[in-house]
């Protein structure tokens, strides 16, 4: 099939019996698809024909349309415009003319009621969805102690208008598009149009628009794969956020935000590795205060990936020590090699994890009180693990789950385990050699054409002061020069 046949729209009949058959043959209205409904009456000796979505349409809004088509009889004159009193008539605020029969069945599957009256070759389109799906609350991944407690949901409306409550700028622009050529996802695109790179915003829209996939049916995470092309690369390339203050503060910095229908998060771009080791904690509590969070936890994501790998380094070559530190090291040899425990017991804190996961939260308190005091504790007097092991292991445990980012998390503890084959096979040269690589890995990863390392490298000052501080608000008079802001200044 040539694309000029695939792009080929099918116009709509001034029939109405003609657009039925087409809507049997594509979608099998009453036959093969229960939940759409149409409805037939006639309105100034028009046959019309009202086409609906059960579950995303708001029957109390059907019904009241319906009722308004009805009493046009009694009030209105025969006229042979209709069609514009029908559309005058429509008491809602979100009525557009549709005038190809394609577009309409998109529209339809979308939740819109689609109403065709006979002699006419448009249709008109009512927004009246009401999608299944919960209310705003706090996300479990991003809780702060102090601030707000609503958090993004799994409906793109609802999302939109968070972040619109917090920024009411005239020159927030909202873009939406469609996704996936059977599952039609809708896709927002925000950004501050003096504030934002325009192209930036142009290459992303360009990238969205280019994906060609049947759906998105595991929504943001299927358009990061398609907008970053990440690969095998584990490092996250763009920041996920459930927190609307969150994201709205990315806006106002030049960023721009992505939302997907379905998914209660949504997507930052472009982004640094520095962006995901920030917490929405640090800016609600005073600078110190934030600043001190900020060091603790960036001392337990250091301690996620080199804690370990230092450890064993220093059993097996303990002349590394100094005589200060010189206990550092298993007090009694195990029946098991050390790197051996060490994966077991990461492994085993991994199968805690998953199992934490599928397991019914009044359950799972209970399985990690038995896997750490029955399990862990039985694995040592059996002589499977060494104490220092378990103990190790747990504080680097520990700095994976104080990081901020779940994907950063993970991606740290796969470079952690690498790390520990290196050390395993090489000892220190392997470790130099590891640390190395891994620097480097990092500083070749671009997102967007952004560095994954600045402002370490390329190296700004002013921008990693702001990194390491956690800065005071009226002391921040810049916008971050890596998103090349239109307006580089602040409060302006």
């Amino acid at each position: 099939m040539t694309n000029s046949t695939q792009n080929k729209k099918t116009p709509i009949s001034t029939d109405v019996e003609i657009n039925e058959k087409f809507f049997k043959e594509h979608i099998e209205i009453g036959t093969g698809s229960f939940d759409i409904g149409v409805r037939k009456i006639t309105v100034q000796e028009k046959s019309i024909n009202i086409y609906y979505l059960n579950g995303l349409c708001d029957t109390s809004f059907i019904m009241l349309l319906m009722r308004e088509l009805v009493n046009m009889n009694d009030k209105e004159k025969l006229t042979s415009q209709a069609m514009k009193i029908i559309e005058n008539r429509m008491v809602h605020q979100q009525v557009a003319t549709v005038k190809n029969l394609d577009e309409a069945v998109d529209k339809l599957l979308s939740g819109l009621i689609i109403i065709f009256v006979e002699g006419e070759d448009t249709s008109l389109a009512i927004d009246v969805r009401s999608y299944p799906g919960r209310n705003p609350e706090e996300p479990d991944t991003e809780k702060v102690i102090r601030g707000a407690r609503d958090g993004y949901t799994e409906n793109l409306v609802i999302n939109v208008a968070l972040t619109r409550r917090r920024i009411r700028d005239e020159r927030l622009r909202n873009e939406i598009m469609q996704v996936g050529e059977r599952s039609k996802t809708d896709i927002c695109v925000s950004y501050i149009k003096d504030v934002a790179n325009p192209r930036l915003v142009e290459k992303i829209k360009k990238e969205l628009q280019a994906i060609k996939v049947d759906g998105l049916t595991m929504a943001d995470k299927t358009v990061e794969e398609f907008l970053v092309k990440q690969g095998f690369n584990p490092y996250p390339l763009v920041r996920y956020t459930e927190r609307p203050d969150v994201a709205a503060n990315h806006l106002l910095e030049g960023h721009v935000i992505i939302t997907v229908d379905t998914s209660p998060s949504v997507i930052i771009t472009p982004t640094t590795m520095f962006h995901h080791v920030q917490h929405a904690e640090e800016y609600r509590q005073a600078p110190a205060v934030g600043t001190y969070l900020r060091w603790v936890r960036f001392l337990g994501i250091i301690a996620s990936i080199y804690l370990l790998p230092l450890w064993f380094l220093f059993t097996l070559q303990p002349e590394l020590l100094p005589k200060a530190l010189d206990f550092i090291g298993p007090s009694e040899k195990g029946n098991i090699p050390l790197v051996v425990q060490i994966f077991l017991a990461d492994f085993g804190i991994e199968f805690l994890r998953m199992a934490a996961i599928h397991t019914p939260t009044p359950l799972s308190t209970a399985m990690g009180l038995i896997a750490a005091a029955l399990i862990g504790q039985i694995a040592i007097d059996v002589g499977l693990f060494v104490p220092e092991v378990i103990m190790y292991v747990a504080v680097a445990a520990i700095g994976s789950f104080a990081t901020p980012s779940y994907e950063l998390s993970i991606a740290n503890k796969m470079a952690r385990l690498v790390l520990l084959v290196f050390v395993a096979i090489f000892k220190l040269p392997g470790f130099v050699i590891g640390a190395t690589v891994y620097f480097l890995l990092l500083a070749s990863i671009r997102s967007l054409n952004t560095p994954y390392l600045w402002p370490f490298l390329p190296f700004n000052f002013k921008a990693l002061w702001q990194i390491v501080v956690r800065p005071s608000v009226p002391g921040q008079k810049l916008r971050p020069s890596i998103v090349h802001p239109r307006n580089p200044h602040k409060q302006q």
